[in-house]
């Protein structure tokens, strides 16, 4: 299932805007302004300005909150965006209600005393936006993420992601029987996106830092469901005359 664009010319416009620029204007923007998010229980408050919060919206991190500052807006980050953005891009600073900064180690152990399973969502997060995909919760379809090829206000989601772990016990027992495969693909058929899996192995049991990250070995898997219709030769008519 290829790409489906929004649009006559979403294609162009996409391809004369690659994601990696954004991103990269975004990180110079954000370091040049010595950025700082404020922690907020599980999620991480960014001010921007006026052209960090067209970078931001244009590279699809974080969603905008409504404030009553005109030349301010914030944005609300969830942990596995604010994390990138801070030990993988290194553009931004964390600081806590205290106003004290946390340095990688200290934000990791803030958010997998959390959200145990982190480390393999972080490492699924930023598999992907290191390719380029735009990586967006996948909540509403049952999924950990879902994946856009550009901005989504240019094209539809791809796929629809699932992050799994043997270490976690298959991230709580999903995927363990057929039935599960089942409905998942029927769901992801009925919202025409592909379901890709990654198998995110650990090969060290330490995951008390993010340097366990480089640990990990992803593999990734599309799976779709098979039509018999696919499988099938052309119906051939027979000619009465011929027998």
């Amino acid at each position: 299932m290829g790409p489906r664009w929004k649009g006559k010319g979403a294609e162009v416009k996409a391809l004369a805007d690659p994601i990696s620029e954004i991103v990269g204007q975004l990180q110079s923007s954000l370091i040049r302004s010595n950025s700082r998010g404020l922690l907020s229980g599980t999620n991480v408050l960014l001010k921007a300005d006026t052209e960090q919060t067209e970078l931001l919206n244009r590279a699809c991190f974080g969603r905008p909150r409504v404030t009553a500052e005109k030349n301010e807006q914030w944005f609300q980050l969830c942990m596995e965006e604010a994390f990138y953005l801070q030990y993988s891009l290194k553009c931004i600073k964390v600081v806590d209600h205290n106003d004290t900064e946390l340095n990688s180690d200290e934000l990791w152990k803030h958010i997998t005393s959390r959200k145990e399973n982190f480390p393999i969502l972080y490492k699924a997060f930023s598999h992907l936006r290191s390719k380029n995909w735009v990586v967006r919760s996948g909540s509403q379809y049952g999924v950990d993420f879902v994946a856009y090829r550009h901005h989504p206000a240019l094209v539809h989601s791809e796929y629809a992601v699932l992050a799994l772990s043997s270490q976690h016990g298959s991230a709580n027992g999903r995927l363990r029987v057929w039935s599960d495969f089942h409905c998942t693909l029927r769901l992801c058929g009925s919202v025409a996106k592909t379901l890709l899996i990654l198998d995110i192995e650990q090969q060290q049991s330490c995951a008390t830092s993010p340097s366990c990250l480089d640990n990990y070995v992803v593999e990734e898997r599309t799976i779709t469901r098979w039509s018999p219709e696919q499988g099938r030769e052309p119906k051939v008519r027979s000619d009465p005359s011929k027998k």
